[in-house]
């Protein structure tokens, strides 16, 4: 599919088994085989929805929902028990009453009606891998890391669909794409080990992690933090996609373009370190809690290793897509 044809609409899922990359260790991908043949996932087992946040026109309030077809259903407009946030729905331990008010078919506004924002605010972590896509390592000329490379953004970083990427011109000068699968937390989460790691997961979204190049590379002693963490720097959305619509998280085609030009297209069977390894290494040294968001690294295609490298700038569309999960478009503004 090209760019022009993208849609926000899942594409059907064909389950697919993993074959090992030459850069891959196989001890992992052997786990990887084992974790993938029986997936019952305690967190979200048979809700099959997507969750979103928004706004009404009228209210900035930011509430949760969840999105049936074209329409979405106001949690605590049906339910005054359930919170209006998904932070504070998954704290709570909120989603069997979830699963109730699905079975009930109740009322629902139309999405148009509404302003989407950030499917989860407010989380403790925002986690990051770099060097995780094997295409993303060769066009880098570098061999793939023998453990994950983790880094981090600040939770006031991220935004939503209906948010800009505002870009500060007169301190960078070269902000980057990186379009990323995001892995949401739904439960506490510690010394979980790799075969149990997807029953901590809530299910799944879109991001960009942005990037400002100079500062990553070059002002700021090799370390990465000024770089990903500038204002507006984490778009993610527009839904967080439940686990058990998408039984197999590493079999996904994910692709970016900018003003409409395709500039990275991969699959997620290309990711280094697999998502249940991940999580079992940040657990054995710290918690994960709800809402907690782990961007799982970018593939090939970035601005910096084209020739001649390519950077934002401000007026430019970005848009990112996973299958099964949607389309996050994103605007790039001045700051």
């Amino acid at each position: 599919m090209n760019a022009a044809g993208w849609t926000v609409r899942a594409i059907t899922c064909v389950k697919t088994y993993l074959r090992p990359n030459k850069a891959v260790n196989t001890s992992v991908v052997r786990s990887t085989f084992r974790e993938s043949s029986a997936r019952h996932f305690s967190v979200s087992s048979s809700r099959n929805m997507k969750f979103a946040q928004f706004t009404y026109s009228n209210n900035c309030e930011v509430r949760v929902g969840y999105v049936e077809g074209e329409n979405i259903v106001d949690l605590n407009k049906v339910d005054c028990s359930i919170p209006t946030t998904l932070l504070q729905l998954l704290k709570n331990g909120d989603l069997e009453k979830v699963k109730r008010i699905k079975a009930s078919n109740p009322p629902s506004v139309p999405l148009s009606s509404v302003k989407l924002a950030a499917p989860i605010l407010g989380m403790d972590k925002v986690l990051c891998i770099g060097l995780n896509y094997q295409d993303h390592c060769e066009e880098q000329k570098l061999t793939p890391p023998a453990v994950p490379m983790i880094f981090n953004k600040f939770p006031s970083t991220v935004i939503g669909p209906g948010d800009a990427v505002r870009l500060r011109t007169d301190m960078t000068t070269k902000v980057d794409w990186e379009v990323e699968l995001v892995v949401v937390i739904g439960k506490t989460a510690s010394n979980v080990k790799a075969a149990n790691a997807y029953d901590y997961i809530l299910g799944y979204t879109v991001s960009q992690d942005i990037s400002a190049r100079d500062w990553q590379k070059e002002r700021n002693g090799g370390q990465f933090l000024l770089g990903k963490a500038m204002d507006t720097f984490c778009p993610i959305g527009p839904y967080i996609v439940t686990t058990d619509e998408i039984p197999d998280p590493q079999v996904l085609d994910i692709k970016c373009s900018v003003n409409n030009v395709l500039k990275q297209t991969s699959n997620t069977r290309n990711l280094v370190h697999k998502i249940p390894n991940v999580i079992e290494r940040l657990t054995s040294v710290m918690t994960l809690y709800p809402g907690d968001i782990l961007l799982t690294g970018t593939p090939g295609g970035v601005g910096m290793y084209r020739s001649p490298p390519e950077y934002l700038k401000p007026g430019d569309v970005i848009h990112s897509e996973i299958q099964n999960i949607g389309v996050l478009e994103t605007k790039v503004a001045k700051f």
